[in-house]
């Protein structure tokens, strides 16, 4: 399952970003835009990004953050597999999530 990576232009840009990376998801229960936002952030806790949760924002062939919303508690760790411009491709690890 991959999702996009979103708003990196908010945080440290696509540059921070390269292909294997772990990253890891959180959901954002205080975003007061988004019911269903979940942020990326580095093992220290820094976030990079959110998940795309608009079909404006989606790349084809990954999934929504309201599509992975309930499907993990927690953190769920990721691995970058594409940067395309100002959107990073990661890849869920179906394996771990706390």
């Amino acid at each position: 399952m991959f999702i996009t990576i979103v708003g990196t232009s908010h945080y440290f840009g696509t540059e921070i970003f390269k292909v294997g990376q772990n990253l890891w998801l959180e959901k954002d229960v205080n975003n007061d835009y988004d019911e269903e936002a979940i942020k990326v952030v580095t093992e220290a806790g820094a976030t990079v990004g959110y998940v795309a949760n608009s079909v404006y924002s989606v790349a084809k062939g990954t999934r929504s953050a309201g599509r992975i919303y309930d499907t993990f508690e927690g953190r769920q760790k990721i691995s970058v597999c594409f940067i395309v411009k100002n959107d990073v491709i990661a890849q869920i690890d179906d394996e771990i999530s706390f």
